[in-house]
């Protein structure tokens, strides 16, 4: 599979649903530069001609953003954008609409190892 900045929705759509499986099914939106998207629910491509205001935003920024959109289908859910960039250019956005409101993010925010502690006392595990 290769994608571009150019890639159409039924081009970047396996890619798309392979993140929403892994995400247990949360709403994933996902657009190159230059053509708009799909947007996936419930395991199924509901929309192949979406863009949002985050992604959009996200494909000039070529950063992540972590926002709740004002407006659009998810207007007041938060949502995770990612840009994929190769070779320095922002090439498509990808996100995760986190019904859950907040909480996803939480949970995976509060899931990650903690640090290994350097210290000369073992002070345990989790200290």
């Amino acid at each position: 599979m290769q994608i571009t900045s150019s890639s159409n929705s039924k081009e970047i759509a396996p890619m798309a649903l392979a993140i929403h499986q892994l995400v247990n099914k949360l709403p994933i939106t996902m657009r190159c530069k230059n053509s708009n998207g799909v947007r996936i629910e419930e395991g199924e491509i509901i929309d192949y001609n979406y863009t949002g205001p985050i992604l959009e935003k996200v494909l000039k920024k070529g950063k992540l953003i972590h926002e709740t959109p004002e407006t659009g289908v998810y207007e007041g859910i938060p949502v995770v954008v990612v840009p994929i960039i190769e070779e320095n250019e922002v090439i498509s956005a990808v996100g995760i609409v986190d019904l859950t409101r907040g909480i996803f993010s939480d949970l995976m925010q509060i899931a990650r190892r903690p640090d290994l502690i350097k210290s000369e006392t073992p002070k345990g595990e989790f200290y």
